[in-house]
Protein backbone atom coordinates (compact mmCIF):
# COMPACT_ATOMS: atom_id res chain seq x y z
CA UNK A 1 0.00 0.00 0.00
CA UNK A 2 1.42 3.43 -0.91
CA UNK A 3 2.13 6.06 1.68
CA UNK A 4 0.14 9.27 2.10
CA UNK A 5 1.79 10.97 -0.87
CA UNK A 6 3.84 9.93 -3.89
CA UNK A 7 6.54 12.27 -5.17
CA UNK A 8 7.76 11.76 -8.72
CA UNK A 9 10.05 14.61 -9.75
CA UNK A 10 7.98 17.77 -9.40
CA UNK A 11 4.65 15.89 -9.32
CA UNK A 12 3.01 15.23 -5.95
CA UNK A 13 0.11 12.78 -5.82
CA UNK A 14 -2.09 12.56 -2.73
CA UNK A 15 -3.01 8.91 -2.12
CA UNK A 16 -6.09 7.64 -0.22
CA UNK A 17 -4.03 7.44 3.00
CA UNK A 18 -3.48 11.22 2.82
CA UNK A 19 -7.21 11.91 2.83
CA UNK A 20 -7.91 9.27 5.47
CA UNK A 21 -5.38 10.79 7.90
CA UNK A 22 -6.64 14.32 7.20
CA UNK A 23 -10.23 13.20 7.71
CA UNK A 24 -9.47 11.27 10.91
CA UNK A 25 -7.49 14.09 12.50
CA UNK A 26 -10.63 16.24 12.62
CA UNK A 27 -12.42 13.75 14.87
CA UNK A 28 -9.73 11.68 16.61
CA UNK A 29 -8.15 14.28 18.84
CA UNK A 30 -4.99 14.00 20.97
CA UNK A 31 -5.47 11.65 23.90
CA UNK A 32 -7.83 9.33 22.01
CA UNK A 33 -7.21 5.59 22.35
CA UNK A 34 -7.73 2.96 19.66
CA UNK A 35 -10.25 0.42 20.97
CA UNK A 36 -10.89 -1.77 17.91
CA UNK A 37 -9.80 -2.40 14.34
CA UNK A 38 -10.57 -4.94 11.65
CA UNK A 39 -11.16 -5.47 7.95
CA UNK A 40 -14.53 -6.75 6.80
CA UNK A 41 -14.65 -7.34 3.04
CA UNK A 42 -13.38 -4.07 1.53
CA UNK A 43 -14.21 -2.06 4.65
CA UNK A 44 -11.10 -1.14 6.61
CA UNK A 45 -12.01 0.41 9.93
CA UNK A 46 -10.71 1.57 13.26
CA UNK A 47 -12.55 2.73 16.38
CA UNK A 48 -11.35 5.13 19.06
CA UNK A 49 -12.48 6.38 22.45
CA UNK A 50 -11.89 10.11 22.84
CA UNK A 51 -10.90 11.86 26.09
CA UNK A 52 -14.49 13.16 26.23
CA UNK A 53 -15.80 9.57 26.23
CA UNK A 54 -17.14 9.60 22.67
CA UNK A 55 -16.69 6.66 20.31
CA UNK A 56 -15.32 7.47 16.84
CA UNK A 57 -15.40 4.91 14.03
CA UNK A 58 -13.53 5.62 10.79
CA UNK A 59 -14.39 3.37 7.84
CA UNK A 60 -12.70 3.27 4.42
CA UNK A 61 -14.27 1.39 1.52
CA UNK A 62 -11.28 0.22 -0.54
CA UNK A 63 -13.57 -1.39 -3.10
CA UNK A 64 -15.16 0.20 -6.15
CA UNK A 65 -18.83 -0.42 -5.33
CA UNK A 66 -21.31 0.64 -2.68
CA UNK A 67 -20.99 -1.53 0.46
CA UNK A 68 -23.67 -1.84 3.13
CA UNK A 69 -22.67 -2.72 6.68
CA UNK A 70 -23.84 -2.66 10.29
CA UNK A 71 -22.31 -0.78 13.19
CA UNK A 72 -22.99 -2.63 16.43
CA UNK A 73 -22.49 -1.26 19.93
CA UNK A 74 -23.88 -2.46 23.26
CA UNK A 75 -26.57 -4.65 21.72
CA UNK A 76 -27.79 -2.02 19.26
CA UNK A 77 -27.08 -1.80 15.54
CA UNK A 78 -27.43 0.71 12.73
CA UNK A 79 -27.25 -0.15 9.03
CA UNK A 80 -25.39 2.22 6.71
CA UNK A 81 -23.48 2.14 3.43
CA UNK A 82 -20.39 3.66 1.90
CA UNK A 83 -19.51 4.23 -1.75
CA UNK A 84 -16.35 2.73 -3.20
CA UNK A 85 -13.26 4.79 -2.42
CA UNK A 86 -15.08 6.80 0.25
CA UNK A 87 -14.18 7.32 3.90
CA UNK A 88 -16.71 8.11 6.63
CA UNK A 89 -16.62 8.88 10.33
CA UNK A 90 -19.35 7.85 12.76
CA UNK A 91 -19.50 9.38 16.25
CA UNK A 92 -21.62 8.46 19.26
Amino acid sequence: MPGAITINGDAVTRNPAYYTVAHSSKFVRPGSVRIASNVVSNLQNVAYKTPAGKRVLVVLNTGSTLQSFNIQYKGKAVNTSLYGGAVATYIW
